[in-house]
């Protein structure tokens, strides 16, 4: 049985102006992980991911590290409930 699970993550370190939000968007494709990315005005980057537990668990490690210009100093994952995007990863705007 397949366990699905949704989780909100906040980003922080330097992880905007550095590809950081495209880099997520690949990962998440290529982990069949579906929901969203974006900016936020203080600096970080947040994401609603969503999907098979393990494959959620190896997009928030691909996470951790970033695109090469970025730095990641600390990731908040929480698990969320929010109604999650059938399919899909997706850029946001900033809020």
């Amino acid at each position: 049985m397949t366990v699905m699970t949704t989780q909100r993550l906040i980003v922080s370190g330097r992880v905007q102006g550095v590809g950081y939000r495209d880099y997520a968007v690949r990962q998440a494709k290529a982990l069949g992980v579906t929901g969203w990315v974006r900016n936020t005005r203080e600096g970080r980057v947040e994401m609603l991911a969503s999907g098979e537990e393990e494959a959620l668990e190896r997009f928030v490690e691909a996470c951790r590290s970033g695109p090469p210009l970025a730095r990641v100093d600390a990731i908040d994952a929480r698990p969320d409930t929010e109604e999650r995007s059938a399919k899909g990863f997706t850029k946001r705007f900033t809020a």
